[in-house]
């Protein structure tokens, strides 16, 4: 029988160590030949990714040794980092982005020599960058997206899809490489060719609109010399958001677009792509379900032909799955499985298809599923209980009321142990999650981190506020104009919303996130008084400063949406940063940052310290060298965690020994 203790108090086999060496997700699945390749994450590494390969017996081992990282730093988010090609001789060939450099390299993983690089460095700004590659033997070129900076801010930058020999001989001169478009547009995504290799089709879009608000397909000719001619735009626009375009193999394009208020595949037939004014039918209707998501990531796919006619896409609303579709009669069939989350990569190899997908009991990991049988298995980065999975937390699936009676989505994880209760009529504290973006979304998954604080007595609350991807375009646009307010309000309406309800300690709330979360949490801090303390991750806290330089390029306009255009309304840029409303801050926190982080520069987080100094309000900042925008050392999740848990004790008077008390200042 399970024993009572303090919420809060609870022993727990979860430590913050075991946590961070669990920390990140296999990514960027692709097949080689008869092999299926990913990239997988290293925390212990310094945090690098590595290239992950398993052969067609089973066996998997990494194809790149320490120090390479596949990671591209292209819009800071980066992309699909690497292409493969097996070949007759030698094995198979590998170009990848390394993350030191960024320099474009290729490999041979099976011959003697180490990597040799493609592409030269250059000194000015951020430099030479790479990412979706898309390697052509045939041609003796890779093609991907190329960003350019051509000064040293951040936004003196330009993109253009590329064509980079790979005999080696742009290594050293940039004038050695290919470019296939102009930049009349400000970002775009790697090129996809049609199956005769005589089209091609990619994305586009402009400031101020990210993609997720409105993008373009763009499709262009291929002379027999590689060039592009006769370029047009196809489909897209302002207020229509495409994410993804393939070719099938009848000359048709098929792509994602949310026209119809939800992100729903498409095709136009071979007739449109020539140039008839024929509209795109859909595939798949009425489901009121996304069967995309928003292109934080260059390369980023949420469907696959199959060879068969048959298209394997992930689709939802809220949670998803993997199902295929035929698109003849409509039929969709999910594929079998615990899988609640299945993230934006996919790839084929005749009957079979590959993704990367999570359960409430299981992290991500590398699944196939044959089409042919409808059997699906684990095949790579398998799921290993790290504890018994009765420390694991059981989440529930919630919706609560906020202002004006709007909907809002959440995921619930109360507290749970195999061997501890709280004392009757106790209740339990709660952390309120925001996600970052805020253009995310929070994914029904087995997650650690959670359980770190769940298996310990502190209730976890995950919040999908207005914004939020998962829920159509309209639930998404929630947020314009609007952050700040909609995130803040729909965060305290689930907070006070379990209170209410008796799940909740009211006097113990608290609030964290990173990013775009960070801004939620300090927001939510300086304007309400729901949250007896909060952790604020590498955020964004002065709405002025953003907007006029200090971040990267591919947000530096994103505010535009998220609160209005700055020559319009100052006032509102003003009013809504935490760092001008700390007279209203009372709770006490803990701010975490890196200090090379070039989204959400440490500027912000040193303009808050400054402004709430002598005001008497205990906290802690804490700085990581070496670490950017989200944490992936080992070592800085670790102390990550056990100052937030730190944290927690202090302010809700509970004592805990196994993580050291972390100072906090006035």
């Amino acid at each position: 029988m399970a024993s009572t203790a303090a919420y809060g108090t609870w022993p727990s086999p979860i430590d913050a160590a075991l946590t961070a060496s669990h920390d990140g997700r296999p990514e960027y699945v692709g097949t080689v030949g008869d092999e299926v390749w990913w990239t997988e994450p290293r925390p212990a590494e310094g945090g690098r990714r590595a290239l992950v390969r398993r052969r067609a017996d089973g066996s998997t081992g990494s194809v790149l040794p320490e120090p390479w990282n596949p990671r591209s730093r292209v819009i800071e988010y980066g992309g699909v980092p690497w292409a493969g090609a097996a070949r007759d001789e030698g094995g198979p060939l590998v170009v990848f982005v390394h993350f030191a450099d960024q320099r474009l390299y290729a490999y041979a993983p099976d011959g003697p020599d180490a990597p040799w690089p493609l592409t030269p460095v250059s000194k000015v700004g951020g430099g030479l960058r790479w990412v979706e590659p898309r390697l052509l033997p045939e041609r003796g070129e890779v093609w991907c997206v190329l960003e350019e900076f051509t000064g040293e801010s951040p936004t003196d930058v330009r993109r253009a899809i590329a064509a980079v020999p790979l005999d080696g001989s742009a290594a050293e001169h940039r004038g050695a490489v290919r470019e296939l478009t102009d930049d009349h547009h400000r970002f775009v995504t790697g090129p996809k060719l049609s199956h005769d290799g005589r089209r091609a089709a990619w994305i586009a879009w402009d400031h101020p609109r990210m993609p997720w608000d409105g993008t373009l397909v763009k499709t262009a000719e291929v002379t027999a010399e590689g060039d592009f001619t006769e370029v047009r735009t196809l489909a897209g626009g302002e207020d229509e958001s495409v994410v993804q375009v393939e070719w099938d193999r009848d000359g048709s394009l098929l792509f994602v677009s949310d026209a119809g208020g939800w992100w729903e595949l498409r095709r136009l037939g071979p007739d449109a792509v020539a140039g008839a004014a024929v509209p795109a039918g859909r595939l798949c209707t009425g489901r009121n379900e996304e069967f995309g998501g928003s292109l934080w990531k260059i390369g980023e796919r949420w469907f696959q032909l199959l060879d068969s006619g048959l298209i394997a896409v992930i689709h939802g609303r809220g949670s998803n799955a993997l199902g295929v579709l035929d698109p003849e009669s409509g039929e969709l069939v999910d594929a079998v499985g615990p899988w609640t989350a299945w993230a934006s990569t996919l790839a084929v190899q005749d009957t079979r298809v590959i993704g990367v997908a999570a359960s409430p009991h299981t992290s991500y990991e590398v699944v196939e599923l044959d089409t042919a049988t409808g059997h699906t298995r684990t095949i790579g980065a398998p799921h290993r209980d790290a504890v018994d999975p009765a420390h694991y937390p059981e989440p529930r699936i919630r919706s609560f009321t906020g202002p004006e009676g709007r909907e809002i989505h959440a995921h619930v994880y109360p507290p749970r142990h195999p061997d501890r209760t709280g004392p009757e009529g106790e209740l339990p504290p709660y952390v309120i999650w925001a996600h970052g973006g805020p253009t995310g979304c929070s994914p029904l998954v087995l997650d650690l981190e959670i359980a770190y604080f769940t298996s310990r007595g502190i209730g976890v609350a995950e919040v999908n506020y207005g914004g939020s991807t998962g829920y159509g375009r309209a639930y998404r646009e929630r947020l314009r104009g609007q952050w700040g307010v909609v995130d803040v309000e729909d965060c305290a309406a689930v907070a006070l919303g379990l209170a209410d309800e008796g799940w909740a300690d009211r006097e113990r709330l608290a609030i964290r996130g990173g990013s775009a979360g960070g801004w939620t949490t300090g927001a939510s801090l300086t304007s309400t008084d729901v949250y007896a303390c909060g952790v604020i991750s590498y955020p964004i806290l002065d709405l002025e400063g953003w907007a006029t330089g200090e971040t990267h390029d591919f947000e530096s306009q994103y505010l535009e949406s998220l609160v209005g255009p700055y020559a319009e309304v100052p006032e509102r840029y003003r009013e809504r940063s935490p760092v001008n409303n700390t007279d209203r801050l009372t709770a006490p926190f803990v701010l975490l940052q890196g200090l090379d982080d070039p989204i959400c520069p440490p500027v912000q987080a040193e303009r808050f310290l400054a402004a709430i100094e002598g005001r008497g309000i205990p906290h802690a900042y804490l700085t990581f060298e070496g670490e950017g925008h989200g944490f992936r050392r080992a070592d800085t999740v670790r102390r990550a965690l056990e100052a937030e848990l730190s944290l927690y004790a202090q302010t809700f008077g509970v004592e805990r020994t196994d993580v050291p008390r972390l100072e906090l200042t006035e």
